[in-house]
C-alpha cells in the first residue's frame, strides 16, 4: 500500500482521507470518522429495511447497522466474499459499518486540492459530496460520510 500525497509535501496537510473502491470508481472519506476496517460478516436482517441496509452485527457488545454503499449507489454487483470490506465509522457518537469493494490508501489533501463537485444527474446525490480530487490520472470522489450516514435518506439513526 502506498501513501498518496498531493500539494506541497513540506506543508501540513489539511486532512487525511481513506480511499475506497465502489465498482470502478474511487471514493474517499475523512479518516477521522474511521473506527476500524474489517472483513464482511453476515448481518442479522431487519424486517422491512431497505435492501442497502444489510442488517446489524454485534461489534464487541454494540449493535451496529451495516449499510452496503454498493447497493445504495447502485454501483456494480454486490458480492460477499473474503475480500469484501466493512469500514466501521464513528458518526455523531454512533458506530455504523459501510460495505465497500475494497480499501485503497490514505491520502493527504490540502483544502485547495479539493474541487467543488458538479451537479450529478446520477444515483449519487451531490449534497453528500465534499468534492473531487485529481490524483495522477484518476478522480477521487470525496464523500461527506457524516452527512450521508446521518441523513434521513439512509435512515440508520433516528432523529440524526
Amino acid at each position: 500500500m502506498t501513501i498518496l500525497q498531493q500539494g506541497n509535501p513540506s506543508s501540513m496537510p489539511a486532512k487525511e482521507f481513506l480511499t475506497f473502491v465502489l465498482g470502478d470508481e474511487n471514493y474517499a472519506l475523512d479518516i477521522m470518522t474511521v473506527k476500524e476496517i474489517r472483513g464482511y460478516e453476515p448481518a442479522t436482517r431487519i424486517a422491512n429495511a431497505p435492501s442497502y441496509i444489510k442488517g446489524v452485527i454485534n461489534l464487541r457488545g454494540d449493535i451496529v447497522p451495516i449499510v452496503d454503499l454498493r447497493i445504495k449507489f447502485n454501483i456494480g454487483e454486490a458480492t460477499y466474499n473474503e475480500w469484501t470490506i466493512v469500514i466501521m465509522l464513528n458518526v455523531h457518537d454512533r458506530v455504523v459499518g459501510i460495505v465497500v469493494d475494497g480499501v485503497s490508501d490514505v491520502m493527504n489533501l490540502e483544502a485547495e486540492d479539493i474541487k467543488p463537485a458538479p451537479e450529478f444527474g446520477v444515483a449519487f446525490d451531490s449534497r453528500y459530496l465534499h468534492g473531487l480530487a485529481a490524483l495522477e490520472d484518476q478522480m477521487v470522489i470525496i464523500v461527506d460520510i457524516e452527512e450521508l450516514i446521518s441523513s434521513d435518506e439512509i435512515g440508520v439513526f433516528e432523529g440524526a
